[in-house]
């Protein structure tokens, strides 16, 4: 059994730098820690999903809630499951449409058909409504 954790987040004015800066890190960084994801980012808010061994989330999370670029931390999901939903995905980055017509199709071409379905819906909500 592996842990995972959707979490949310709020960082109204990061550049798309400073999001990249983000990516290229947890793509260097995950892989020696076992960690494995997806991460969305609407312009204001940050909904990451993340799986791995629980120490190593634990310890991610720890890092997460002290970096100065985002607030508001909240874990809307933590769960023990059997394997996992993104396994060769260090860090996705999902992107998501400016239309909010064209972001239910790019986001049910991109999730992984593996993601549980009630995770699949608050990913789903998070990114149409926002």
């Amino acid at each position: 059994m592996i842990s995972q954790y959707l979490y949310i987040s709020t960082a109204p004015s990061l550049s798309r730098d400073e999001v990249d800066s983000i990516l290229d890190s947890s793509a260097r960084n995950n892989p020696a820690n076992g960690i494995t994801g997806l991460l969305i980012y609407n312009g204001r808010n940050f909904l990451q999903l993340l799986e791995g061994d629980e120490a190593e989330l634990v310890s991610l999370m720890v890092r997460i809630t002290h970096d100065p670029r985002h607030t508001g931390i909240s874990i809307l999901e933590s769960n023990r499951i059997e394997r996992r939903s993104c396994p060769d995905w260090a860090m996705k980055r999902i992107v998501i449409a400016e239309s909010p017509e064209k972001r239910r199709e790019l986001l049910e071409s991109e999730l992984p058909e593996t993601l549980d379905a009630g995770l699949r819906k608050v990913i789903m909500n998070f990114a149409v409504l926002n």
